[in-house]
């Protein structure tokens, strides 16, 4: 009895990555942040005084951590409230509906407009009176919704974070010195 011998399959080439997911995961690895900022206007303002020292700034990223969301309060809404920004939205809805019938019409313009804006406003009221009487008192505010950041990084490509490091560095030290 003869044993069979295994059989040899050529070496199959080793899987090559996804190029567009390999290049990303490298991105994020060969950044380093260089300096923290509270507020992303001093964030900003360091990228500007790289960009102003000839830094190539398309190697710099702003990177907000951190997140929440503010919900700032601005007021009561009543069902007058709600009608009168209903107003607003609808005159402006009426204002562009005006300006596309105008632009195919031979008719008095000034007259088709006043009237879609008419039109528009008192349907936008009617519609934010009702839509806040609909909800019942649930939501007897108005508000104001950000997303704000806790602290602003700069981060800079490996190979160009010591010069970077270097101008932030000088930028700051300015600040502190303005005499010097």
């Amino acid at each position: 009895m003869t044993t069979p011998e295994p059989e040899t399959t050529p070496p199959q080439p080793a899987p090559q990555p996804d190029p567009g997911v390999g290049e990303l995961v490298e991105l994020e690895r060969a950044s380093v942040t260089v300096a923290r900022f509270a507020d992303y206007a001093g964030a900003q303002q360091a990228v500007d005084y790289l960009s102003d020292n000839g830094f190539p700034v398309e190697k710099t990223a702003i990177i907000g951590t951190d997140l929440r969301l503010v919900e700032n309060v601005l007021g009561r809404l009543t069902i007058g409230r709600a009608a009168l920004a209903g107003v607003a939205s609808g005159a402006w809805f009426g204002l562009f509906i005006g300006i596309l019938f105008t632009l195919f019409s031979d008719a008095n313009w000034v007259g088709i407009l006043l009237s879609t804006i008419l039109i528009g406003a008192v349907w936008g009221a009617i519609f934010g009176a009702a839509g806040h009487a609909l909800t019942g008192g649930r939501r007897d505010f108005s508000s104001r919704s950000s997303l704000q950041a806790g602290q602003y990084a700069v981060t800079v490509q490996a190979e160009a974070a010591e010069e970077a490091r270097v101008l932030i560095t000088r930028q700051n030290w300015r600040a502190a010195n303005p005499n010097s």
